[in-house]
């Protein structure tokens, strides 16, 4: 089969469009024959040398949707010619608090979904919503079921509520917006480019603010009726936790998920406890939130967004338009 294999860190030239053996599931296992896959950051940080545990060569790719094409138990037969999309959450463990020390994610170690075909657990195949195409649903795993668990198990995102997400334009803040969007709260943005904050409100955003401006936390105030926000879900970190905290109503809840710009620096403890807030970490998800991600989205019509396809053989085009930042939406790989 032909696949996207990095062999060394580097530049997105690094990512080698060749032939590499087909996978052979073994019993509880299936190979999925991909029509898509997509690109997350975690693809980029691998290819740069920016992640943990990295071993090479790698299939990067925790993101796919396809049709099954074996499996390696005759107990599991009835999956194939399934049109599936793929949990890249990999031995999450019995504890729905936290994952298991086993806890990885598809595409490294793992090989994963830059190829043809893929094998994974069959307890990681779930049926592909009937109402999305290949590619919409392969914009679905990693984003969407990181910013499910953000918002609905650890942030218990209610109806009338109002939420600020941080950072939208990626994959996870987008999907994180729709979610809560139909749940029934309000939802502020925020972003550094005016262009991506339009373009929220079309997809339910109540308003955006722009971080660059001076008064930026005024203006989420102001859109939050001068009464601060329920939620704050945020991948940004650094600065943004302290000014997240500041615009939270008391007994509010922080959810991170990322910490892109950093460490937060000079913590100041009383606005936390005075204030009665709750600050929450989440990671991926359990499968359970997997499946439940999924039944919301048929259940509530969501509809992915895409920023770009790119066919696989130019997965390094795809990555070098994911490092530029200026996507809005997934970038998604079609897969011949």
């Amino acid at each position: 089969m032909k696949a996207i294999v990095l062999h060394e860190i580097g530049e997105p030239e690094k990512l080698r469009y060749e032939d590499v053996p087909d996978p052979k599931p073994e019993k509880g296992e299936a190979v999925v024959q991909l029509h898509a896959a997509a690109l997350n950051r975690r693809d980029v940080w691998i290819r740069t040398g920016k992640y943990a545990g990295i071993k090479l060569p790698i299939i990067l790719g925790s993101d796919g949707a396809g049709e099954v094409a074996a499996v390696g138990s005759e107990e599991d037969a009835s999956w194939i010619g399934k049109s599936v999309v793929i949990n890249p959450t990999l031995e999450w463990g019995n504890d729905p608090r936290a994952q298991s020390s086993s806890f990885r994610i598809l595409g490294l170690p793992d090989n994963g979904t830059y190829a043809q075909r893929v094998k994974i657990p069959v307890k990681n195949i779930f049926p592909k919503p009937k109402a999305l195409s290949f590619e919409e649903a392969a914009t679905i795993p990693l984003a969407s079921v990181t910013a499910y668990r953000a918002v609905v198990t650890r942030g218990q995102v209610q109806s009338g509520e109002t939420v600020l997400v941080t950072g939208i334009g990626g994959g996870v803040a987008l999907a994180a917006l729709q979610i809560a969007k139909s749940l029934g709260a309000k939802v502020i943005v925020t972003s550094g480019n005016d262009e991506k904050l339009e373009r929220a409100q079309t997809f339910g955003a109540h308003g955006g603010v722009n971080y660059h401006a001076e008064d930026w936390g005024d203006k989420i105030h102001s859109l939050a009726g001068n009464a601060g926000v329920d939620v704050v879900i945020d991948s940004v970190g650094g600065e943004m936790f302290n000014r997240g905290i500041d615009l939270l109503k008391p007994g509010g809840r922080f959810v991170s998920y990322g910490s892109t710009t950093g460490n937060v620096g000079n913590l100041i403890l009383r606005r936390i406890f005075w204030k009665q807030l709750t600050v929450l970490g989440s990671t991926m998800g359990t499968p359970e939130d997997f499946s439940a991600m999924l039944q919301l989205y048929e259940r509530k019509a969501i509809q992915p967004v895409i920023d770009s396809i790119i066919p696989l053989e130019h997965a390094n085009e795809a990555h070098r338009k994911m490092e530029q930042a200026n996507q809005f939406g997934k970038i998604v790989l079609k897969i011949g």
